[in-house]
Parts: C-alpha cells; sequence; structure tokens
C-alpha cells in the first residue's frame, strides 16, 4: 500500500523571475528553471509547465505581476495542479497572497530543498540540522497561518464574539515555542560540534590527514568515495542524494595513509539558513588538509557549478586549503575540453579511469617530508621519546630488553637526528628530504 503512495507525484507548476535590477545569482534562468525541475521530481512532483518572466523589478505584492499570476491560475486549473514552485525566494506576504490568488499552495525553491533535505536526513546530527533549518525558514511565516484572526481583531468593532484577542495571542504562543525549540537544537547541534571537535584533536594527534570531498550537488562524490575506499554508499544519480557524512580511512602509499569524507553537495541559491543548520557538518571543510573539488565535467554548465561550489567555500571561510579540481565523468563528456593545471585531474570515478593520478596527486600535496619509520633507541637515549611525544606522532612506544622501540610519524629534523636508529631502514626511507 505505502509503495503505491510513493509512485502518486503530486502535479506542479514551476515559476521564476528574471528581473534587471537582482543580482544575477538570485535571477532565475532557463537553465535554473530545469535545476528546479530536477529538485522537484527529486522531492516527488512533477512538472506541467514552466512560466519565466522577466520585468525590471520583483512585483512587491505577486513578485511577478498580477498577468502572469493569472497564466499561472489557469495553467493550474488545466492540469489539475495542487502546488506552485518558486525559482526565487518569496517573502511571507508574497507566498500568502499568491496562494490566495491562485488557490493552491505555493512554496518557493528554499522550501523545496529543505523538503529534500527532510527525506534524505538518516543519521540524529542529519535530522538535528534539517529541523533547526525548518524552524528557521517557518518562523518569519507564522504571521500567514493567523491572518484570519488577525482580521477579526481589527479596529472598527467588526469583530465577532469570542474571537477578540485570540489570534494574536496564539501567534506570538507559536513564535516563543519555535524560538525554545530552535535554542534547544543549537544547543544539541553544539554538542555535536565538541563531538566532532575531540575526534578531529585526536585525528590530529595521530598524525592522520583529513581530505573532504566537496562538489555541486549529483557531482559523483558518493561514486568516488565508494570507488577509493568501498564505502558501499547508494550513489544514485540523483540531487542531495547523500546529507550524512561518511568519513573512511584510505591508504594512498605505503607510507601514507589519510582519513577521506563525504559532504552535501552544494547548489545555487541554498538556503542560508540550511547552510548555517549544517555548518557542524561543513566546518570539516575549514580543518580538512586537502579537498577533493569534485566537478562534472559532462555537465555542459560546469563552469558555473564551480563558480558556486567556490563561493560557498569562501563562505565557509576555507578557501586557503590546498584543492585538487578533480573533473569527473570524462567517461562521457559531451566535448573535448584540455583540463589543464598543477592541481587538476581528469578521473571516471565509475570506470576508475585516472584515480592513480588523483592518489598521487594528494600524496604530492601531503608529503610535507614527514615519515613514519620505527625506531630502536637505546635506553642512553631515553630523553628522545618525551621529544617524539611532543614534536611528532608517536603511534607506539615499547620498552624491549635491549632499547626503546618508538613507531611514529617524524618531520624532516627529528628523521635526520635519529636515522641511525631507524629499524629496518629500507631504500624508500633513505630517500633524501
Amino acid at each position: 500500500m505505502e509503495n503505491t503512495q510513493e509512485k502518486v507525484l503530486e502535479k506542479a507548476i514551476l515559476a521564476g523571475l528574471y528581473a534587471d535590477c537582482l543580482d544575477k545569482k538570485d535571477c532565475s534562468t532557463e537553465d535554473s528553471m530545469d535545476e528546479l525541475e530536477a529538485l522537484l521530481e527529486t522531492a516527488g512532483g512533477e512538472c506541467m509547465g514552466k512560466v519565466l518572466q522577466n520585468r525590471h523589478t520583483p512585483d512587491p505584492r505577486t513578485y511577478i505581476g498580477q498577468g502572469k499570476v493569472q497564466e499561472i491560475k489557469e495553467l493550474v486549473a488545466m492540469n489539475d495542479c495542487s502546488l506552485v514552485v518558486f525559482d526565487n525566494e518569496l517573502s511571507p506576504s508574497q507566498t500568502r497572497a499568491l496562494s490566495e490568488d491562485i488557490g493552491v499552495r505555493v512554496m518557493d525553491r528554499s522550501s523545496i530543498i529543505l523538503d529534500i533535505f527532510a527525506q534524505r536526513a538518516k543519521t540524529k546530527e542529519g535530522r538535528l540540522q534539517v529541523e533547526l533549518a525548518q524552524y528557521k525558514y517557518m518562523l518569519p511565516r507564522l504571521t500567514g497561518m493567523w491572518t484570519h484572526l488577525v482580521r477579526q481583531t481589527a479596529a472598527g468593532g467588526s469583530s465577532p464574539i469570542g474571537t477578540r484577542g485570540p489570534g494574536e495571542t496564539q501567534l506570538e504562543t507559536d513564535r516563543r515555542h519555535i524560538r525554545r525549540k530552535i535554542d534547544k537544537l543549537e544547543e544539541e547541534i553544539e554538542a555535536v560540534r565538541k563531538v566532532r571537535n575531540t575526534q578531529r584533536r585526536k585525528r590530529e594527534k595521530n598524525g592522520m590527514p583529513v581530505v573532504a570531498i566537496v562538489g555541486y550537488t549529483n557531482a559523483g562524490k558518493s561514486t568516488l568515495l565508494n570507488k577509493l575506499t568501498d564505502a558501499g554508499i547508494p550513489a544514485k544519480n540523483r540531487l542531495f542524494d547523500t546529507l550524512d557524512t561518511t568519513t573512511r580511512r584510505l591508504k594512498i602509499s605505503p607510507r601514507t595513509e589519510i582519513l577521506l569524507s563525504d559532504t552535501v553537495g552544494f547548489i545555487r541559491k541554498l538556503p542560508h539558513h540550511l547552510v548555517d543548520a549544517f555548518k557542524a557538518t561543513l566546518e570539516e571543510l575549514v580543518y580538512a588538509d586537502v579537498l577533493l573539488h569534485v566537478i562534472d565535467a559532462s555537465n555542459p554548465l560546469w563552469r558555473e557549478q564551480v563558480e558556486v561550489v567556490d563561493d560557498l567555500i569562501d563562505q565557509l571561510k576555507a578557501a586557503e586549503t590546498p584543492r585538487i579540481q578533480v573533473f569527473n565523468k570524462c567517461d562521457i563528456m559531451n566535448e573535448e575540453i584540455l583540463f589543464k593545471g598543477e592541481y587538476n585531474v581528469e578521473i571516471s570515478a565509475k570506470t576508475g579511469e585516472g584515480i592513480d593520478k588523483l592518489l598521487s596527486k594528494i600524496e604530492h600535496i601531503l608529503d610535507n617530508g614527514q615519515r613514519h619509520v620505527v625506531f630502536h633507541l637505546p635506553y642512553s637515549m631515553g630523553g628522545y621519546v618525551q621529544t617524539l611525544h611532543e614534536k611528532s606522532s608517536v603511534i607506539k612506544t615499547e620498552y624491549m630488553s635491549d632499547c626503546i622501540m618508538v613507531e611514529a610519524v617524524v618531520g624532516p629534523e627529528l628523521y635526520g637526528k635519529l636515522r641511525d636508529y631507524i629499524a629496518d631502514l629500507d631504500d624508500e626511507n633513505q630517500e633524501n628530504i
């Protein structure tokens, strides 16, 4: 029975506005409307028509003007639709006015994205972050729910007996309730952040570099993580398939092991409150040693998508982190493009083509002269055990009958000083630093 219900798609009309006075990023175009259609399909809807309006400024009441509202109303009736979705962000009053004029529910791009996130979040952390974003989105839009009562309590004595006051009282009660929920959720997310900080310090102590995979939604991030680590994440061709961060260990060479993290995909016009809510997850980008920016090279709009991701990385204050641009899906590219550059690499996460080059570039960035070695120190040099703990990442210490065995990841200085005490010194470790 449930499966039958899942197949019933909600019919919707999509609408957008291109206005000269708006920032280019906030305007609707045919491409952004196509992306909105993909978002609608991901949320469980079906697009029955699109209306794209061009005007100098947004209409204060209806955003797109009364003429286009009437056109949308006719399309809704003709196609038996129950929903209209706007590509632009609407104010609470505009959403309310449009819903009254058209006679069906009206949503904007932000609310569709929130709905998808609510469907996809699986972990407790993911659900907390989505719930916080939803409440922050809902708070300024509460007024519309109580408009009928506010009208009844207007001056002039027209209010029916028994309805004076409750409208505003209920509105304020709901606002206080939502503010309390927001405060509680922020406290819980802060607790998650503290746990992450503890885990991060432990990783730093163990000398394990962190590489974070970032990119536009549906660029192939999960497919790449699966290819590299056999993580077993379901990687489907749909937007926002991954919300919950997955981290796996990966040995990229005999001497280098990393932690590889997948992150939520970015998209144009991503709601600010959603970015804020997911900062507990996204701050992993700030502390990563390397970012792998996965780009869908087969998408004609890949340049615009790169710009969106770069802007969000800047917003998260991770612009200084070393970055490799990973041009994915090169096996199905629509045109012949050469992605030249020291930190560019072409791959196919599906077939595995170019993966070796990618791992080589990661190691090149991480190679700061550190070596993973085992020392056999005589007891007369016991003082160096403390030095190793202070200035390197000690993995294991064992006091043996004739020496002290210390396994550690060391920098060039200590490596040079203690080189003669390295056990089983192989050719690789004898390389000049």
